[in-house]
């Protein structure tokens, strides 16, 4: 009916004295094609039949074609984890905190040498990371959402072998993980690795007291304010108060609190505080002021004995506001006895910017041997600074772009640039 409807009732009707190649209907548009005459109407049903007709020959056509052999089925497909070579000082476990979508920080695994990307750890919201002592197992301590960025909180420690980057275990934590940077200093074991501790803030401190053999929770250790965990020895765990002292906690072979003490202290957290990510050194660590002081505190004994503080910068240096910076401040060759610090010229509150140049310090003579400017090799300011243990070292230093730069560390000669490794590469760690 719908086509009956558009064709006109009656045929045209042509005005006298037109043109025989121009028709002009009642509608008044004109038609150019002087053959159009008025169609009947097809029948209603006229497209059903046609297309059944054609839907028959289509099937006849099949039924007279020869089958086709069917194609072989694909093989199934197993996936395998590829287990890593021997552990090489090479290597460097470069900690993406992933500041632009925070609930999916990365642990990447890079070889220093062949310039590959090894493998890679999903570390969750604000992961804590360190090494076991034995360099077998990646910890880390982090929090998950049920709905991704929100929902119910889970935070727990996670056991990662470093020969396949696969989790091989997990303790679940009270909801009270230190979301925080990452430093040595969120998560750590006891030199014997009989003890795991965890930093907890909430916003009161403390830190948990696990047991990584077996897997679960030991107690919860109140630090009166001071934050993080330094372990040293067997049993003791050290933390840093906003006085400028060191409260250190040892314990029992239970992991429960046997006795406490509370140092002098090290640093005016007014005047000069500072940065909480300490490098290791021989027999402890070091902690930079804001300003440049190198305080040396040597955790052996029972109690923390700190050295005399000494400055990288001279007063040359301080006229022309020469300061350290970044996430990762310092690194430390142990064998050579060379402090490895990225150093930007700034001001108050710059203690974050990235280093322009590198500058290499000797421990003994506590003198400046280096300056290495990086903007004549093409490298973006350093916010992070690593250094290998081995006999032939390298420095590896992330930039504030994410690159990470390979050096030669007695030279500063760069041999390779890393571009985009993560987003946000703020610490780094070496097996």
């Amino acid at each position: 009916m719908l086509y009956r409807k558009i064709l006109p009732a009656d045929p045209p009707r042509v005005k006298r004295g037109a043109s025989p190649w121009a028709r002009t209907f009642d509608s008044g548009i004109d038609v150019t094609d002087s053959s159009q005459q008025r169609r009947p109407a097809l029948p209603v049903d006229w497209g059903l039949s046609m297309r059944t007709h054609l839907v028959g020959a289509a099937l006849l056509c099949l039924l007279g074609c020869p089958a086709l052999p069917a194609a072989p089925p694909l093989p199934s497909e197993h996936l395998t984890v590829e287990k890593l070579g021997p552990r090489n000082p090479h290597w460097v476990y470069v900690v993406d905190e992933a500041f632009f979508n925070e609930i999916d920080a990365r642990v990447h695994l890079f070889d220093g040498d062949t310039y590959r990307t090894l493998g890679q750890i999903d570390a969750g919201f604000n992961p804590g990371v360190n090494l076991s002592p034995d360099g077998a197992t990646t910890v880390l301590t982090t929090t998950y959402f049920a709905r991704g960025a929100h929902g119910a909180r889970t935070d727990v420690v996670e056991f990662i072998d470093n020969t396949t980057l696969s989790v091989t275990g997990e303790i679940v934590l009270p909801p009270k993980h230190a979301n925080t940077l990452p430093t040595y200093f969120n998560i750590g074991y006891s030199t014997d690795s009989r003890f795991l501790y965890v930093a907890y803030v909430t916003p009161a401190s403390s830190f948990g007291v696990l047991d990584p053999a077996k897997k679960s929770v030991l107690g919860e250790i109140d630090t009166a304010g001071c934050v993080l965990v330094i372990p040293s020895g067997p049993n003791r765990v050290s933390s840093i108060c906003e006085s400028g002292r060191l409260l250190t906690v040892t314990l029992d072979a239970d992991g429960h609190e046997a006795s406490r003490a509370i140092s002098e202290p090290f640093f005016d957290a007014d005047t000069d505080p500072i940065f909480v990510q300490g490098v290791p050194t021989t027999d402890g660590y070091l902690f930079l002021s804001f300003l440049g002081q190198v305080h040396e505190v040597d955790f052996a004994g029972s109690q923390p004995v700190f050295r005399k503080p000494w400055s990288i910068v001279s007063a040359a240096d301080v006229k022309e506001h020469w300061r350290p910076g970044g996430q990762t401040v310092a690194a430390l060759h142990r064998g050579l006895g060379r402090l490895y610090v990225p150093m930007h010229r700034g001001a108050e509150g710059s203690h974050k910017q990235g280093g322009t140049e590198i500058w290499v310090l000797d421990m003994k003579t506590h003198e400046r041997i280096a300056r290495w400017p990086l903007a004549s090799q093409k490298i973006d300011p350093i916010v992070a600074i690593q250094v290998s243990q081995d006999a032939e070292p390298i420095v590896f230093a992330a930039t504030d772009k994410s690159d990470v730069a390979v050096l030669d560390a007695r030279s500063g000669r760069l041999r390779h640039l890393q571009k985009q490794l993560g987003q946000t590469a703020w610490f780094l760690l070496n097996p």
